[in-house]
């Protein structure tokens, strides 16, 4: 199997001793938070997978530089595993919806997580919303003048279930749990999400942790997580399960 790997700070040797530490950590949101900290300042970069519709699909692990989804990516694959050949197959279980690399494989939306890799991870979004969840059915990949977002991709009819950020309350927010994948809702035809990260509580206070592509930041890093959403729709939030 063709494969790029780009370790990053870390040797092999040294990011199993990492993997081997978070695995004596028996919470999964906790073992998120310690695996997600050592990734913190790493620099974001877009499209740093390979492999399109015409274009044959390698596996990529790239921990010198992430976008929002493949930071989420590794870290849910470097929290099942405790030693590097885990980690490689558990992120192509995470990444393809198969396990077998391939660009029409590859698990391109946020939700595919919970469609797919629903035995690690389930959506909380509705359990944590008190009755205030919104249902939405959409054709992800599907714009509106009937193009797509990837070409290739079929489009997936999926019912997604979201919180407005307006009704984001002390009793909602007191429900997000340290680990909590969280994606942000997006309100353009055909997507689910336009960004995703991770819940970090901490000193009574909800951070985001995520790869920001903001010009200022460009790296991963923690944002107040209320400020981060203003003027944003609302929230996807999926759950790591034992």
């Amino acid at each position: 199997m063709n494969e790029q790997i780009l370790p990053g700070k870390w040797t092999i040797k040294s990011l199993e001793l990492l993997l081997k530490e978070a695995s004596d950590i028996p919470h999964p949101g906790k073992r998120i938070d310690f695996l997600s900290r050592q990734l913190l300042g790493t620099k974001y970069k877009e499209a740093t997978l390979i492999g399109d519709a015409d274009k044959p699909e390698i596996l990529v692990i790239n921990l010198e530089a992430v976008d929002c989804l493949t930071l989420i990516e590794y870290i849910e694959a470097m929290r099942r595993s405790i030693s590097f050949d885990e980690f490689r197959e558990n992120l192509m279980r995470v990444r393809y919806h198969s396990g077998l690399p391939a660009f029409s494989n590859r698990n391109h939306f946020f939700t595919d997580w919970k469609a797919f890799n629903s035995d690690m991870i389930s959506d909380v979004t509705k359990h944590i919303a008190a009755g205030k969840s919104k249902d939405v059915s959409k054709r992800l990949n599907e714009k509106d003048d009937g193009s797509f977002f990837l070409p290739g991709i079929q489009c997936r009819l999926r019912e997604i279930t979201y919180i407005q950020t307006i009704d984001l309350d002390e009793t909602i927010l007191a429900k997000l749990e340290t680990g909590d994948y969280v994606g942000i809702y997006s309100k353009t035809n055909g997507l689910d999400v336009s960004h995703t990260g991770i819940i970090i509580k901490q000193d009574n206070s909800i951070y985001m942790r995520h790869a920001s592509s903001v010009k200022k930041h460009m790296k991963v890093l923690d944002e107040e997580l209320m400020d981060y959403l203003q003027g944003k729709p609302g929230i996807i939030v999926l759950r790591p399960g034992e």
